[in-house]
């Protein structure tokens, strides 16, 4: 066979290592460099209560009406403020979920391993959807951020605090700190606005977050707490735990709640609203 001449096999060396480097850029570039940055003013953590319901009814799609503002829902159902101590677990799914390590995947502007994971539970089909939509957020252009959760931490019976360690995100005010300070460092500027669990009924049982301890304490301890955080991390809070749902009676579950927990319509609309008016919309 006829050997190429010297220059021939240079030109045919330059163009094969240029022809790898352009398919490497191509398959390794990051995905936050290929996604359209998106202008949103609002973004919402948390979980079901703001999670489950995304057509028009829901509590953010209220509130983007009413406050004339754009929101992204972030909010996933199940989902956390702390990572939970699963016995061991290293592999637990759901901890890259929680806001703790969402608020780091927003400062370092890397989602790839919440990319990676899959949730094999019921009513989880939005989770991929929703980290898409959050990867392309523009944070250098957020307004405000919202953090409603504290259910399932309070479900979980996850610490509320660490005395030893401030910043330690398996207790529930660890991860609270350590998620604000990942946020101010993506963007100093931002609005930072807690959102308290709400009052709750559990029908099965026959008990109120009043007498039920998951092993962490009832829910007015974990809403106390975050509202001592608030104050001292200097960011609001919205407390729509505390003089909101009416419980005087045990049948007052049905006024606002379509279960004893998750907001009906009429309690997705006066959530809406206290958020709105607080936001100043």
């Amino acid at each position: 066979m006829r050997e190429l001449p010297e220059k021939s096999r240079i030109v045919q060396g330059v163009v094969s290592v240029l022809l790898f480097g352009a398919l490497f850029f191509l398959t390794f570039q990051s995905r936050a460099e290929r996604l359209e940055p998106q202008a949103v003013e609002i973004v919402a953590f948390g979980d079901s209560i703001l999670g489950e319901v995304r057509d028009e009814t829901a509590v953010l799609a209220q509130l983007a009406r009413l406050s004339d503002r754009s929101v992204y829902n972030a909010a996933m159902g199940g989902t956390c403020m702390a990572r939970q101590d699963m016995s061991g677990r290293l592999d637990y799914a759901k901890n890259s979920l929680a806001f703790a390590e969402l608020a780091k995947a927003v400062w370092a502007g890397d989602f790839g391993v919440q990319q990676a994971v899959r949730i094999r539970e019921s009513y989880t089909e939005y989770f991929p959807e929703v980290i898409d939509g959050l990867e392309a957020v523009d944070f250098s252009r957020v307004e405000i951020v919202l953090v409603q959760h504290g259910l399932n931490d309070y479900h979980a019976g996850v610490p509320i605090d660490n005395p030893n360690d401030p910043y330690d995100e398996y207790t529930f005010l660890g991860a609270l700190r350590s998620g604000v300070r990942a946020l101010k460092k993506a963007n100093p500027n931002l609005r930072i606005v807690l959102v308290t669990p709400t009052y709750t009924w559990y029908t099965s049982t026959g008990l109120t977050c009043e007498e039920m301890d998951e092993g962490g304490g009832v829910m007015e301890d974990y809403v106390n707490a975050e509202l001592s955080a608030a104050e001292a991390l200097g960011i609001e809070v919205i407390d729509v735990y505390h003089d909101f749902y009416p419980h005087d009676t045990w049948e007052d579950w049905k006024r606002y709640s379509r279960d004893g927990l998750h907001p009906n319509e009429a309690g997705r609309e006066i959530l809406a609203r206290k958020i709105a008016e607080v936001l100043g919309g």
